[in-house]
């Protein structure tokens, strides 16, 4: 409990008290140890305390350089709850967190080529088909409808439809090999 005389807490810094960045790092390492117990016990994964503590600190240290962090009677309360909600910004917009990935990253983009020639060979390839052939590659395999569907909309047989399905991957089979 408090007493009137403000015995228990520290003094309030005067008003043109700014604290100087060397003061910050010594008060922010003396918290650090314990703010990452906390963090690693939240988060669970060392990788993300760690990146979580250094997100703390920049907050921080932009802080010093004012009014507002100079005055904080209770500093690593303050620092945890800037920590929390980093953390809790960190769940709510996942968008914002990098991720981890064993895959490499693409070669790099070529302008769109690959894709124009892979659409001008496509197209290329069912000008050779006959309409119906066609119709039928590109309702089941590019639109992704089912046999029965494109039977419905082309106004065919489910079989009539395979069938014509069929004969065209053949011959587009056929002309890739050449």
């Amino acid at each position: 409990m408090e007493s009137s005389g403000g015995a228990c807490l520290p003094p309030a810094p005067p008003e043109d008290d700014r604290m100087s960045p060397g003061d910050f790092d010594d008060s922010f390492t003396a918290d650090m140890p314990r703010l990452r117990r906390r963090l690693l016990a939240m988060t669970g994964n060392p990788h993300d305390a760690d990146d979580l503590l250094q997100e703390t600190y920049l907050r921080l240290s932009r802080r010093a350089r004012e009014r507002n962090l100079a005055h904080q009677r209770h500093p690593y309360a303050y620092t945890c709850t800037v920590a929390l909600n980093l953390l809790r910004d960190s769940w709510q917009h996942p968008s914002r967190r990098e991720r981890a990935t064993d895959r490499l990253p693409e070669a790099g983009w070529d302008g769109g080529l690959d894709r124009y020639e892979a659409s001008a060979t496509a197209l290329a390839l069912l000008r050779t088909l006959s309409p119906k052939e066609a119709a039928a590659v590109i309702l089941v395999d590019l639109e992704g409808l089912s046999h029965d569907t494109a039977g419905e909309q082309l106004g065919a047989h489910r079989g009539t439809v395979q069938r014509n399905r069929m004969r065209a991957l053949a011959k587009m089979r056929a002309a890739l090999s050449n």
